[in-house]
């Protein structure tokens, strides 16, 4: 019994520890970049900033917030991540509660054929000539149609449905003369929250994230979503150094470039973050959930 005790302790320590390590490469890149985003650049480039800010500064916060932008990207980022996420729940949602149905005639071919995407991808080329054909190039569509949904998230809601949508309640409402749409929407979504959260806010992060799609699909600068914008500015930034520098233009002026690239750079990083680490702790007790329902699969 003694031994036992002590071995537990002994578990408990080793797994506190490496909890805390774990915790502290997680947090430390984090207050990393906040300091550095108000700290004097060059006292960030001599590698004198850590956790904390030392000769505080907001001017890199200014010239982000006096950019119009920046936010013209926030809306833009906005419009394609509510827009993407509706069109990705309308789709996800009633495809997946049909393949959870029993009575469903050829789901499993249906969903041999959805997981096959998964490792047969159509390739860029392929994918941009058929936005272009269909008309979509430089238009609000190229950011939300495009992987609009996937074959992990139609399983993993599927699971969800069968797992969560008792069959005996299905019944019930057939008998009382319900038909399926009805019992989609007044049944089986009111039970669905969960997946329907998480399903959001996966989807949603990856919309606000995604400037590849942007960078290939958009010519219309004031379309860009604000990752595309934030890269935009560091990139400008960096161009006019390098110009400085070619030029052989001595002294304050290449100074003061390299200055405010190094200040704008982890600025950027905490504008665009801002949105995801305020909506985290909201919905983070969905995530719990969500990871539960992907392990499980039929």
């Amino acid at each position: 019994m003694y031994r036992s005790l002590s071995t537990d302790r002994v578990f408990d320590f080793i797994n506190n520890g490496l909890l805390l390590i774990v915790i502290g490469m997680i947090l430390f890149p984090l207050l990393f970049v906040v300091s550095a985003s108000i700290s004097d650049p060059n006292l960030v480039n001599m590698g004198q900033v850590w956790i904390w800010p030392r000769g505080i500064t907001f001017e890199g916060y200014q010239r982000i917030l006096h950019n119009n932008e920046i936010w013209m990207g926030y809306l833009n980022s906005i419009v394609y991540t509510v827009l993407g996420t509706l069109l990705h729940l309308v789709v996800l949602l009633p495809c997946a509660y049909a393949l959870s149905r029993k009575e469903l005639m050829g789901k499993k071919l249906i969903m041999w054929y959805f997981l096959l995407t998964m490792m047969i991808g159509g390739g860029l080329i392929p994918t941009y000539l058929l936005v272009k054909q269909l008309g979509m190039l430089n238009t609000i569509w190229s950011m939300v149609i495009p992987g609009v949904v996937g074959a992990w998230d139609i399983l993993v809601a599927k699971t969800f449905f069968q797992q969560n949508v008792p069959d005996p309640l299905v019944e019930a409402a057939k008998v009382d003369g319900a038909s399926y749409f009805y019992i989609f929407l007044r049944v089986a979504l009111p039970l669905s929250l969960p997946i329907i959260a998480v399903m959001s806010l996966f989807h949603g992060v990856g919309l606000w994230n995604q400037y590849f799609n942007a960078l290939i699909y958009l010519n219309d600068d004031s379309m860009y979503p604000l990752q595309l914008v934030l890269r935009k500015i560091l990139v400008t930034q960096e161009m006019r150094s390098e110009n400085l520098s070619s030029s052989a233009i001595q002294g304050e002026a290449l100074a003061a470039q390299a200055r405010i690239a190094s200040i704008l750079k982890y600025g950027v990083i905490v504008v665009s973050s801002l949105p995801l680490l305020i909506a985290y702790p909201f919905l983070q007790r969905f995530f719990l959930k969500g990871a539960l329902v992907g392990s499980i699969k039929e």
